[in-house]
């Protein structure tokens, strides 16, 4: 048996026009992507003027080697939780001049008013 050539995957547009996409994607790969990432089109992380910082193998790499999602054997609950030092605080002592107030003239007690309901309030207050 003879090996056929992998096959190119063709996508017509609604245009009708046939596309590419492997080789749309080749020919974009050191393009800026669109977004906030700061990545190109292949993955590498780049810097100032589209410069590549730090290639896609190596942000893979690091990603794969941070084990997530791995159970801890003791619960969180059970974990020793370190006591929090109080902070030393320095208080200065500031002189305040005394002055003379007035005494206060004695309370009376006021009756509350209570304003009549208007609105949903009003509609809702009779019903339970």
């Amino acid at each position: 048996m003879v090996a056929r050539a992998p096959r190119k995957r063709m996508y017509k547009t609604m245009q009708g026009r046939m596309v590419d996409i492997e080789k749309l994607r080749a020919a974009n790969e050191s393009v800026q992507a669109v977004g906030n990432m700061n990545v190109n089109a292949r993955g590498d992380v780049l810097g100032a003027g589209g410069s590549v910082v730090t290639p896609k193998e190596t942000v893979i790499k690091k990603y794969y080697e941070q084990p997530k999602g791995m159970v801890s054997d003791t619960p969180s609950r059970g974990k020793a939780m370190p006591a929090p030092q109080p902070k030393a605080v320095e208080t200065k002592k500031v002189a305040t001049p005394k002055v003379a107030t007035p005494k206060a003239a004695p309370k009376v007690a006021q009756k509350k008013t209570v304003a009549p309901k208007k609105g949903i309030d009003a509609a809702l207050d009779g019903l339970e």
